[in-house]
């Protein structure tokens, strides 16, 4: 679905997406507030969580220092609506290396509860020995692939009246990260496959160059790293969300920054699923630029459980 009035442009899109993963301190050295999803409903993205946190981290690293890795633990579910608080502690600070820790909390149940832990790695750039092993994988470029929003159309489209009105909302409405997939993900259709998928994505509009806001490119990316990922482990079973027949949630989250990458330019996501069992799925996934280098590396865990009926 497209929608070509100025408040819902692809640069108007992206605007609100950097608003979105910017945090502001609520007072001196107290705790960083992110934003709520304009219009969002129920369980807040978990990538909007990750990407808000490493912001707040990001925001109290050394001058020079530059994040090269995140671990994250999801604690509880957020919830649209509410602003979400990142308490940031400075647990060491080296010549080389150092490490900030986020707790992002948000009110539950009448009390604030931490609903994510994060543990961001910092280092001064530095020259050392390089090598790459992975390939980029040989898939049609996202110049020859549809948009994702067109499949979503069609696809709420076949399903009718088997949407409810707020998953018929989240699967139109227009989002600040274009993708176009080279695969059938877990909601294009019913058939078991191979658990790989591979995902041409970037902004829908322009960011800030890397060298005026490279911390802005690593969240963008942190945050687009959650799209795709815990599907990958359903693939073989031939089951989705998107048709009522799961019922899941990231358990933690890791990325690894190798280089630096414009997120508003096309990068690659290879993902794919080793495991999964005990009603859980584990998840991994690679992220190329255009020129073939490895500019992310990313893994996560899932609760994944077949819905009853």
């Amino acid at each position: 679905m497209t929608d070509s009035s100025p408040e819902r442009s692809p640069q108007s899109l992206t605007d609100g997406l950097v608003r979105l993963l910017t945090v502001q301190r609520s007072e001196d050295d107290g705790p960083f507030v992110g934003r709520s999803q304009p219009g969002g409903v129920g369980r807040v993205f978990g990538g909007q969580v990750v990407a808000q946190a490493l912001q707040a981290a990001q925001a109290c690293a050394p001058d020079g220092f530059e994040a090269h890795s995140l671990h994250a633990y999801f604690l509880r579910g957020g919830v649209e609506g509410s602003p979400i608080g990142y308490d940031v502690s400075a647990d060491f600070t080296g010549r080389s290396f150092a490490n900030r820790r986020v707790i992002a909390s948000q009110q539950h149940d009448g009390a604030v509860k931490p609903i994510l832990n994060l543990s961001a790695s910092f280092q001064r750039p530095q020259d050392g020995l390089e090598h790459q092993d992975a390939a980029m994988p040989d898939v049609a470029p996202p110049e020859d692939l549809r948009p994702d929003t067109e499949m979503r159309a069609e696809m709420a489209e076949k399903l009718g009246d088997r949407l409810s009105e707020v998953q018929r909302a989240l699967m139109l409405r227009p989002r600040p990260i274009e993708m176009r997939t080279t695969d059938r993900l877990h909601w294009m259709n019913s058939e078991p496959r191979e658990p790989h998928s591979h995902s041409w994505f970037r902004t829908a509009g322009t960011l800030p160059s890397l060298a005026e806001n490279a911390a802005l490119h690593r969240a963008v990316i942190a945050y687009a790293s959650d799209f795709t990922l815990l599907g990958t482990c359903v693939l073989p079973h031939g089951l989705s969300w998107m048709r009522g027949e799961l019922v899941g949630a990231s358990l933690d989250h890791a990325i690894w920054f190798h280089r630096p990458a414009r997120a508003d330019e096309w990068l690659l996501y290879a993902t794919d699923s080793p495991w999964s069992g005990g009603s859980r799925g584990f998840n991994r996934g690679r992220i190329f630029n255009r020129d073939g280098q490895l500019v992310a590396g990313v893994a996560q865990e899932g609760m994944v459980r077949k819905r009853a009926d």
